[in-house]
């Protein structure tokens, strides 16, 4: 038996014409029209995400608007390469260290790459401009020896709340290599367990996530502070809060850098140049000394170059290491 098709031709689907959902408009039409015409100069600041960069390369900057007289940011793009080389030799005749001239220069550089991306300009007239050198073979930061590490880490009193806040601080700063900017930002859930061993969440510069085991050590003070503290169940919360006021609020950066100032005192730590930063400079130092992989110790600490992990390897400068002592008469 055949079946033959239908004469009947199919049903086409009824389609409802779309109608737009009428939602409130956020921006006036002269805030839409205003956004459009905002400079690319404005565009590269406004991206720049770590409020520290932020406040350095504005610095930078003002101090080449104010070389050259620059009011508007549109007139950025009459800068040449000879503006540029004024500018530097002026850094120089000014006494600037090296570094410092190197930071604001590749400011400078940066802008322009950026107004190149957007084409509006040709070339980056830093590019190829010489920068002063600078010894990469040892950081300027101070780093403490184990004894005055072991006498930091002890400073706070356990016997208070804020004692046992800033023990426990003291230990992830110590023991793990943090900025302080990264340490305000942890909270509770970001201690959690990766293969069964406790680690620690790290969010650092360039929205650049890192996983670092948790020290033994530092984890029975920060499990002793939250305990005490009795924010512990509360995964959201930020694990180093503020002591007296803004209850549940974070310890701001600031706020990190007197109480380290503080316990160093109470500690007889006196070291020219010390701050936060020496935490850090110690626990890679420390790392390092023990014969820690220097590229994982990179990892580690969330340097985008290694060149910048080499700056805290002192492993060349031990006293002990040194030919004075394999000197027989």
């Amino acid at each position: 038996m055949t079946v033959r098709p239908s004469s009947t031709p199919p049903v086409e689907p009824r389609v409802e014409p779309h109608t737009p959902v009428a939602r409130e408009r956020v921006l006036t039409a002269a805030q839409f029209h205003q956004l459009a015409t905002v400079p690319p100069e404005a565009e590269w600041f406004a991206n720049l995400d770590n409020p520290r960069t932020r406040r350095a390369y504005q610095g930078d900057l003002h101090d080449f608007m104010a070389f050259t007289g620059i009011v508007r940011p549109e007139e950025f793009r009459l800068v040449t390469r000879a503006h540029v080389l004024a500018w530097r030799k002026r850094l120089e005749e000014r006494a600037l260290a090296g570094a410092t001239i190197r930071r604001r220069l590749a400011a400078l550089s940066s802008l322009f790459e950026y107004l190149c991306e957007q084409n509006a300009v040709d070339f980056n007239p830093v590019r190829g401009a010489k920068r002063p050198r600078v010894d990469s073979h040892e950081g300027r930061t101070p780093a403490l020896g184990d004894h005055q590490a072991r006498g930091l880490l002890d400073a706070p009193d356990p016997a208070t709340l804020k004692g046992r806040r800033d023990r426990a601080m003291l230990s992830v700063l110590l023991y793990h290599g943090l900025r302080r900017e990264e340490l305000c930002r942890l909270k509770v859930r970001d201690i959690h367990a990766r293969r069964g061993v406790p680690h620690l969440r790290v969010h650092g510069k360039g929205s650049k996530t890192r996983y670092l085991p948790l020290h033994p050590g530092s984890a029975e003070r920060v499990h002793a502070y939250l305990e005490a503290a009795g924010h512990g169940d509360r995964p959201d919360a930020p694990i180093f809060q503020r002591a007296r006021g803004n209850a549940g609020k974070p310890l701001t950066p600031d706020g990190v850098y007197k109480i380290v100032l503080a316990c160093a005192a109470r500690a007889s730590i006196t070291l020219d140049g010390f701050g936060v930063h020496s935490l850090r400079a110690t626990a890679a130092t420390n790392a390092l000394d023990h014969e820690a992989d220097i590229a994982k110790v990179q990892e580690w600490l969330g340097h985008a170059s290694i060149a910048t992990t080499r700056l805290y390897d002192r492993r060349r400068s031990r006293p002990e290491d040194s030919p004075t002592f394999r000197v027989v008469y």
